[in-house]
């Protein structure tokens, strides 16, 4: 497939998994056997029901998520996208009682393709920024200063 071609279905997973919340999507673009780093910490998810399971907990606690891709670029084989998410938490989807606050992160998401599925993704995305926005994390004084 052309870069062009592969940068059109990394938007189409934005719009349609996290602002339509389309699940089908996820089966869709994701190959069976795809290995996704750094979505949920260390943990390395492999084929589309791993990711499923991760993208459930994040809307149960995030219902609104709204997912805004900034840039897109790719060479080759893979994608780049860069990406502002707002969202309000409003349920414990991630471990934390819900707090009503409204937050706003950042990421990069880096996509290789073969035949119009997603191979392998490598997400580095604010999940700090999150856990503070929520409250549950203080950075130390000297950091915060």
């Amino acid at each position: 497939m052309e870069v062009e071609e592969n940068i059109e279905l990394m938007q189409r997973w934005f719009r349609e998994v996290w602002n339509e919340g389309k699940v089908q999507t996820i089966h869709d673009l994701l190959a069976p056997d795809a290995v996704a780093i750094g979505q949920a910490g260390r943990d390395v998810m492999r084929g589309p029901a791993a990711f499923e399971a991760f993208y459930e907990r994040l809307r149960a606690a995030f219902p609104d998520i709204h997912v805004d891709v900034e840039d897109a670029f790719g060479a080759g084989d893979k994608v780049a996208v860069r990406w502002v998410a707002t969202m309000t938490h409003r349920g414990d989807g991630i471990g934390v009682p819900a707090t009503g606050k409204s937050v706003r992160i950042t990421g990069i998401t880096i996509a290789r393709f073969l035949n119009g599925q997603v191979i392998e993704g490598w997400d580095n995305w604010d999940q700090l920024g999150m856990l503070e926005q929520i409250g549950v994390y203080s950075p130390p004084a000297q950091i915060a200063a």
